[in-house]
C-alpha cells in the first residue's frame, strides 16, 4: 500500500522521479508499467497498470449508455497516457496535464492506498486551507467503521 507523502520535482522535460519509498512498492508489488491521468485536471493520478486494469473492468461492466461512465472515460483518456518507469524511476507527465494542473517544479506525491496522487504544492496547500476536514467528514468515516 502507498502511504504518506513526499516532496518531488518535475524536471524541465516533464518527468517526475517517483520518490524512493513509493518506487520500492511500485516496482516490487506492481512492476514498472503505469497509467498517468486525471479526472478534473487539478492533480495527477499515477496508477500501477494492474490497478488501472481493474478499474477498466469495472467500467466495462457498466452500461455503455451510462453518462457517468462516458464522462469519466472521456476525461481520463484526455489527460491519460500509459507509460513505464525508466531505470531511474522517472515517468513523463503528459504535457496537457502538466499545463492544466501546474505540474512543474516542486510537487507533492501522496500515497492513496493503491495509487499515487501528485499535486502542485501551492495548489494543494490552498486546497487544504479552503476545504478543511469537518465534523461531517469524521462522522462519515465513523459510519464506515474508521
Amino acid at each position: 500500500m502507498f502511504r504518506g507523502s513526499a516532496i518531488a520535482k518535475i524536471d524541465d522535460r516533464g518527468r517526475l522521479k517517483v520518490p524512493t519509498d513509493f518506487r520500492r512498492i511500485l516496482e516490487d508489488r506492481y512492476g514498472p508499467e503505469v497509467f498517468v491521468t486525471s479526472v478534473q485536471g487539478l492533480s495527477t493520478l499515477l496508477y500501477p497498470i494492474s490497478v488501472w486494469d481493474e478499474i477498466e473492468q469495472k467500467l466495462a461492466a457498466l452500461p455503455s449508455t451510462s453518462r457517468a461512465r462516458k464522462r469519466y472515460v472521456e476525461r481520463v483518456s484526455y489527460y491519460g497516457q500509459q507509460g513505464r518507469l525508466d531505470s531511474q524511476a522517472r515517468i513523463v507527465i503528459p504535457p496537457i496535464l502538466r499545463n492544466t494542473a501546474g505540474m512543474e517544479g516542486e510537487v507533492l506525491v501522496f500515497g492513496s492506498i493503491d495509487y499515487l496522487e501528485i499535486w502542485n504544492r501551492e495548489a494543494f496547500e490552498s486546497k487544504l486551507a479552503d476545504d478543511p476536514f469537518s465534523d461531517e467528514d469524521f462522522a462519515a468515516l465513523a459510519d464506515g467503521g474508521i
